[in-house]
C-alpha cells in the first residue's frame, strides 16, 4: 500500500491523497471508519491514471461522489476511495442551453447556474444532495423529475480504463438504476440539455420545491436522504410507518419521526446503529406486510 500510495502521489499531488482518512468527513450520515487511503484527482486524466493504477495493484477501489448516498462501516475500508467531488466539478453552459458538467458538480450547484442563465429543467435536482455524477447512475429524481429527462450524453470510464459515451438509449434509465450502474462504469462528465425560461419563474419553482422538502424531510439531522427504494406500489415511509417502526431509536440511529422513509444521525450514531436500524426496520415491514425493503443506501465494509 505504501507504494502504490507514492506512486497515486506522483499522479494527483500529495495534498489531494489522505491517508487513514475518516469516512464520516466524507459522508452525509457523519459516520463511518477510516479509509486507507482517500484520493481526489483533479482531472478525468488523472482519475483515469488512478483507476488503471489501482485496479492493477490489486487493492480494493471505492468510487464516491459527495457521500450522500452512503454508509460506511465503523472499521473503515481497506483499499482505495477515490472521490469524484470538488476537484472535479468544472460546470460550463453553452447558448444553446446545454449543460456540460464534470462528475463531482453538485445537483444544487447546477440547478442555481442553469437559473442564472434562464433555462429551465433542473429545477427538481436542486434539493437532491450529492452529484451529478450519482444522479446519473441512479437516475435521481424527485417531485415528477428524473435525470433521464433532460440527459443527452455520459462519459464514463470502463473497466479497462477507457473513455466511452454512454447515449440516452443506451443508458437503460429506470427508478433508481441504469446500463451505467449495472456495467459498473464509473461517471466522468454529463450533458444536460435544458431550454430557455424566466429566471424568476424558475427560482419560484425551487422555492416552492425546497419549501415542500423542509416540510416533510428531516433536512435539520445528518442522514444519506431516502433509506429505503419505494416497492412497487407502495410507499416505504408509509409501510415503515404502518409497521410501527416510526421514532425506532438503536443509539443514536433513528427512524425519523417527520418522515418514516429517512434513517437519521439524531447525534453519536456509528454505522453499526444505523445498519442495526435499517435491519430491523426491513424485519418489521417483512412480518407485518410480506414486503422486502431494498436499500436505497450503498453500504460499505460490511
Amino acid at each position: 500500500m505504501k507504494q502504490l500510495i507514492e506512486r497515486i502521489c506522483a499522479i494527483v499531488d500529495s495534498e489531494n491523497v489522505l491517508v487513514d482518512e475518516p469516512m464520516s468527513a466524507h459522508t452525509t450520515f457523519r459516520v463511518g471508519g477510516p479509509a486507507d487511503c482517500f484520493v481526489m484527482p483533479r482531472t478525468i486524466d488523472e482519475l483515469v491514471r488512478v483507476l488503471d493504477l489501482v485496479r492493477t495493484s490489486g487493492q480494493a477501489l471505492f468510487i464516491m461522489g459527495r457521500g450522500s448516498n452512503l454508509l460506511v462501516s465503523d472499521e473503515g475500508l481497506r483499499g482505495v476511495v477515490v472521490q469524484i467531488a470538488n476537484n472535479l466539478s468544472d460546470v460550463q453552459i453553452d447558448a444553446n442551453g446545454l449543460v456540460k458538467a464534470e462528475a463531482g458538480a453538485s445537483n444544487a450547484r447546477i440547478a442555481f447556474m442553469a437559473r442564472d442563465a434562464g433555462l429551465t429543467g433542473y429545477e427538481f435536482a436542486a434539493g437532491i444532495p450529492g452529484a451529478v455524477g450519482g444522479a446519473a447512475i441512479m437516475n435521481a429524481g424527485a417531485y415528477d423529475g428524473e435525470f433521464k429527462q433532460v440527459a443527452v450524453g455520459v462519459t464514463c470510464v470502463d473497466g479497462e480504463g477507457k473513455l466511452v459515451d454512454v447515449r440516452p438509449e443506451q443508458a437503460e434509465w429506470g427508478y433508481r438504476s441504469s446500463a451505467i450502474a449495472r456495467n459498473g462504469l464509473i461517471v466522468a462528465s454529463v450533458e444536460l440539455q435544458l431550454h430557455p425560461g424566466d429566471p424568476a419563474a424558475i427560482q419560484e419553482r425551487m422555492d416552492d420545491l425546497a419549501c415542500r422538502r423542509q416540510d416533510k424531510q428531516p433536512l435539520d439531522k445528518p442522514s444519506a436522504g431516502s433509506t429505503f427504494k419505494r416497492p412497487e406500489g407502495h410507499f416505504a415511509g408509509k409501510l415503515i410507518q404502518d409497521a410501527g417502526m416510526q421514532g425506532y431509536q438503536v443509539g443514536g440511529a433513528q427512524v425519523s419521526t417527520k418522515h418514516a422513509g429517512f434513517v437519521v444521525n439524531v447525534g453519536g450514531a456509528t454505522a453499526a446503529d444505523v445498519l442495526t436500524v435499517i435491519r430491523d426496520v426491513q424485519c418489521a415491514v417483512s412480518r407485518e406486510f410480506g414486503i422486502d425493503l431494498e436499500p436505497e443506501v450503498r453500504l460499505w465494509g460490511f
